[in-house]
């Protein structure tokens, strides 16, 4: 029997009741003989509300603890769809991640998979049971609970579903990836296919579809990534291959909850020393003329503000902009064709009234950052022109 790997999001479990609909589609999926590992994010906003409370009671928790208590999450979920799938007369059992062989580096509340021993998955599995698994998390080798990240669920599934030989689905709320976000952009159209890479720089530029980190395992072992609807839709964007020469747009996107980091090129190992202690992760480190600028995504930083001072603390001429910090992205083949989708870029960030305050041009992604609240209108403008235009 071939074996698949089912991830769903915190929208596809946020209540009871879509509990159960996942329950269904899991037995439906089991009862056509296939061997069914589920993987589980948090119910919802749980992950964001445990947050919240440990703030109430700290206003620097340490990370250590913060991964104990935001794993709970995950653990909720799983044992609620195991419970959903014994009513439905499918036999389940659920694992956290260190029980599934999740084995993950020391660093808390952004660790990385280092390796994967499913023994007790595969025990499961041959004794017929569905396997549900607690996204999000794993353990170190001191055996300490981790977290993986914003995301980190994703890449729990396609790790897993590597070291299984299995083919990996991934349920959210849309039918696969769309060439914008379908609330920030009126009538985006759905890709077939997409690259590896293209879906990887989509990530790294904001999009919530996938995880970049789980595209990249899943292109350095080959795994096709299915991403679907929950609800059922037959419609999906596969996940596989390179990148294709042309003039494609793949997609346009914008991030908020940024803050942009600039420091003199002496002092870029001192301010990211001074981050890493804190869990703050780059998405992009750039120099030009004698400075550096480092991008870092908000929404993963537990301690920001203490992270702020630390790293003033240890380069006094950093400039820092975190208030209302964002970016717009094109990302796709044409990126590499020579200048014009970068000049595309700057001239819709014009039209709506915004200098770019930083730019980056590779082989695949135009990305400026701007103020955040007017990137989604540059989105919107350059969608319409290089994608819905473009025919």
């Amino acid at each position: 029997m071939n074996v698949v790997v089912q991830k769903f999001g915190g929208s596809s479990v946020a209540d009871v009741e879509k509990v159960r609909k996942v329950a269904e589609r899991v037995a439906a999926a089991s009862r056509d003989g296939r061997r069914v590992c589920v993987v589980v994010s948090a119910m919802g906003k749980t992950t964001d509300e445990l947050l919240a409370l440990a703030k109430r009671i700290s206003p620097s928790p340490a990370r250590r603890e913060l991964d104990m208590l935001l794993t709970a999450g995950e653990r909720i979920s799983m044992a609620l769809l195991a419970m959903a799938l014994e009513d439905l007369g499918v036999p389940a059992v659920s694992f956290t991640g260190s029980q599934a062989g999740i084995l993950t580096d020391e660093m808390h509340a952004s660790a990385r998979i280092v390796e994967v021993r499913p023994v007790r998955v595969w025990e499961e599995l041959d004794r017929g049971r569905v396997v549900i698994v607690a996204g999000f998390q794993g353990v170190s080798p001191r055996k300490e609970v981790t977290t993986l990240g914003r995301g980190g669920s994703d890449t729990t599934a396609v790790a897993l579903a590597a070291s299984l030989g299995a083919d990996c689905e991934i349920y959210s709320d849309v039918d696969g990836v769309y060439t914008a976000d379908p609330r920030v952009v009126t009538g985006p159209r759905r890709l077939d296919e997409i690259s590896y890479e293209e879906m990887q720089e989509l990530a790294r530029a904001g999009a919530k579809v996938l995880n970049a980190e789980a595209v990249e395992f899943a292109r350095e072992k080959g795994i096709a990534i299915h991403a679907r609807a929950t609800s059922g839709s037959t419609a999906e964007t596969v996940v596989r291959g390179h990148a294709a020469p042309g003039g494609r747009v793949a997609g346009v996107t914008s991030q908020k909850g940024l803050a942009l980091v600039e420091v003199p090129w002496g002092g870029l190992e001192a301010a990211l020393g001074a981050l890493s202690r804190r869990g703050a992760i780059p998405s992009e480190v750039a120099a030009h003329g004698g400075r550096a600028l480092v991008v870092l995504p908000l929404d993963n930083v537990h301690e920001w503000t203490v992270a702020r001072g630390e790293l003033v603390a240890a380069v006094p001429d950093a400039a820092v902009d975190d208030r209302d910090a964002g970016s717009v992205s094109v990302v796709g083949a044409r990126a590499g064709a020579g200048p014009g989708l970068l000049l595309d870029v700057v001239a819709a960030l014009r039209e709506v009234g915004e200098e770019p305050r930083a730019l980056l041009a590779g082989p695949l992604r135009v990305t400026a950052w701007c103020a955040a609240a007017r990137a989604p209108d540059a989105v919107r403008l350059l969608h319409r022109r290089l994608v819905e235009e473009a025919g």
